[in-house]
């Protein structure tokens, strides 16, 4: 299978947003640090997001990203598909030359989990997710932890540095 970190992450971050959705805009730099994904990273992910209308941009003091609708209206699967990610099994990428330039023996096998696995991501939303127990506790626990402490900000550290130099 194919899901690399491109798309988890994806995937994570709009969960991020789908848990703070009544709550108007969140930064990349809250999700970020609740997340722990990299703020560089994000902001790629997050075009490509807004590109293909799973998420809102708002500029400015109080600003930073909503999903465009509802939780329940985004399937998981629009969100991979949204970063140029596939849910792939086979070999050769769904193209039938997994085998000299032929296809292979299970080919076919590999195919249909592909598709299983499509048609599950596209039956599960964000909205979905947002109401299991475990992410619950997850988001609860995410919480605690953001509020005990303070994100750094990396470029006023390196203002920081450079004028002490």
């Amino acid at each position: 299978m194919r899901l690399t970190t491109k798309g988890r992450y994806a995937v994570t971050a709009m969960l991020d947003l789908a848990l703070h959705y009544n709550e108007g805009p969140t930064t990349l730099a809250d999700i970020s640090h609740r997340q722990g994904i990299s703020l560089s990273y994000l902001e790629q992910l997050f075009a490509k997001l807004r590109k293909q209308g799973l998420v809102d941009s708002t500029r400015g003091p109080g600003g930073g990203y909503r999903l465009s609708r509802s939780p329940h209206e985004i399937p998981v699967a629009n969100v991979i598909t949204a970063v140029d990610e596939k849910v792939e099994t086979t070999r050769c990428g769904g193209l039938s030359n997994c085998q000299d330039d032929q296809q292979c023996l299970t080919h076919e096998l590999w195919s249909e989990l592909s598709s299983q696995i499509h048609q599950f991501l596209c039956g599960i939303s964000l909205g979905t997710l947002v109401e299991k127990e475990g992410v619950k506790q997850v988001a609860a626990r995410q919480e605690r932890l953001q509020k005990n402490s303070q994100p750094v900000n990396v470029s006023a550290a390196k203002r920081e540095v450079a004028t002490a130099s």
